[in-house]
Order: C-alpha cells, then sequence, then structure tokens
C-alpha cells in the first residue's frame, strides 16, 4: 500500500478509502459467517456491502472517474475498473449464500475485491494528484457529494484541494 505520494490525505481521497475498508471489513465478516455456517448472516453482510459499494461506485463513477477517463493516458484503466464494478453489483446482487457455487463465486469475488481496491489506491488515486485541476477536484468532490447527500467529506478540510 502507497503512503508516499500524499493522496491519502485529500478529503475526497480519504472517504474512498475509508469505504473500501468498510466494504473489506463486510467481505471479512462474510467470509467468518460462512465458515460458522451464517448463511441468513453471510446474506445480511452481502446487502451491506452492496448497500455501501453503490455509493460509492456512484461517487467514483461520477467523479473521479468521469474526469480522468477523458485522458486517453486512463481511459482503459478506468473502463476496466468500471467493468470490475458491474460484474462485483452483479454477483452481490444475485449470489445465494446457500449454493455452492455462488459461496464459491463470492470467495473469489472477494479475493478480487482486495486487487481492485489496490488498483485504485495504489495506481488511480496517487495519478488523480497530478491528473486533475482545482476545477475537476471540485466537480469529483461534487459527484462524491451527489452520491452522499446525508455526508460530506471531513467538513473541516473539505475545501482544502490539492496543488
Amino acid at each position: 500500500m502507497c503512503h508516499y505520494c500524499g493522496c491519502r490525505e485529500i478529503p475526497l481521497i480519504k472517504e474512498f478509502i475509508a469505504e473500501h475498508d468498510q466494504v473489506k471489513d463486510l467481505a471479512g465478516d462474510a467470509e467468518r459467517a460462512f465458515d460458522r455456517g451464517e448463511t441468513a448472516r453471510v446474506r445480511e453482510l452481502v446487502r451491506a456491502m452492496a448497500t455501501i459499494l453503490q455509493a460509492h461506485w456512484r461517487g467514483e463513477e461520477d467523479g473521479l472517474f468521469a474526469v480522468m477517463r477523458g485522458d486517453p493516458e486512463y481511459a482503459d484503466y478506468i473502463a476496466a475498473l468500471m467493468r470490475e464494478h458491474r460484474e462485483l453489483a452483479e454477483l452481490l446482487d444475485t449470489a445465494d449464500p446457500d449454493d455452492a457455487a455462488d459461496r464459491k463465486k463470492l470467495f473469489e469475488a472477494f479475493d478480487e475485491l482486495h486487487h481492485h481496491i489496490a488498483k485504485e489506491e495504489d495506481g488511480l488515486f496517487p495519478a488523480s494528484l497530478t491528473a486533475l485541476s482545482g476545477e475537476e477536484w471540485n466537480r469529483s468532490i461534487a459527484a462524491w457529494r451527489a452520491a452522499h447527500p446525508d455526508r460530506d467529506p471531513d467538513p473541516d478540510e473539505a475545501g482544502q484541494l490539492p496543488g
């Protein structure tokens, strides 16, 4: 995990990372619930993941991703991330924890989720520091706020943009 570039100090990126951490924790809880045979609990945890990810992805895709994919250097990378969002959303919406094949798919998806998050946190987020202008950061933050109408990035830092 990168801690060198400073992107983790940007309020918007902090929010994305906090959401990543919440979802990783829920995935770990779901794996432990599977081990205990608590499929009802797994269903609850998968629904919670889907709820968090729905707002998270909307904030990313309508904001940071939308701004950065305008640059051909990032377009394919972002398109792949968005495909992964759709695939995981589909699985979370349709998987039956009582079905052995779906359980296997969920475990694989939880593992892939860690790789997906690393692509964002160690690749795209650091790149955003040099790729985005002040206006583009404002657009990205506005999209995150629209996806999270009941929350705001750290109010003491929300107006502090990079550069």
